[in-house]
């Protein structure tokens, strides 16, 4: 689905006007009418309101162009329900919510991490957690996440 559908069903969902919801994120009622044309898309910011607004993903309001990974463990962001949010209830689009929850990291060291993930993979997969815990290990160094950390 295309941003502008998807913008249009969030509105009509909600019961809400064109003018209604220009008001609430602050543009024209010609702005949302040309969103919902696709002559044009809203800009960041916007789009900022508007997924507070729906409570749905910036992704979703742009009918997911990308696929979402969780920075920190590697996990598949798929849906909204499992992508984390801000204190103030804003998503974050880089942490799943088992990572990243309220502003805070569940796991401050990869060591962590690595303790709760490998015995799980391992099951899953029929062998050692001792034997997968190198690949899973490099696999997380490749996330922003553990990145930044290792640059501190």
């Amino acid at each position: 689905m295309e941003t502008r559908d998807i913008l249009r069903t969030l509105r009509e969902g909600r019961g809400l006007t064109q003018d209604a919801l220009a008001e609430r994120v602050m543009v024209t009622r010609q702005a949302v009418s040309r969103w919902e044309t696709g002559e044009t898309q809203p800009n960041t910011e916007t789009l900022k309101l508007l997924s507070r607004e729906f409570d749905v993903s910036i992704n979703a309001l742009l009918g997911a162009p990308r696929q979402l990974f969780c920075q920190c463990c590697g996990m598949p962001l798929t849906e909204d329900g499992t992508i984390s949010r801000e204190p103030d209830g804003a998503f974050n689009e880089n942490y799943c919510e088992w990572c990243y929850a309220d502003g805070e990291f569940a796991y401050q060291s990869l060591d962590a991490l690595l303790d709760y993930i490998a015995p799980h993979m391992a099951r899953q997969l029929g062998a050692a957690p001792e034997a997968l815990r190198p690949q899973i290990e490099a696999r997380l160094m490749e996330l922003e996440y553990w990145k930044e950390k290792a640059d501190r």
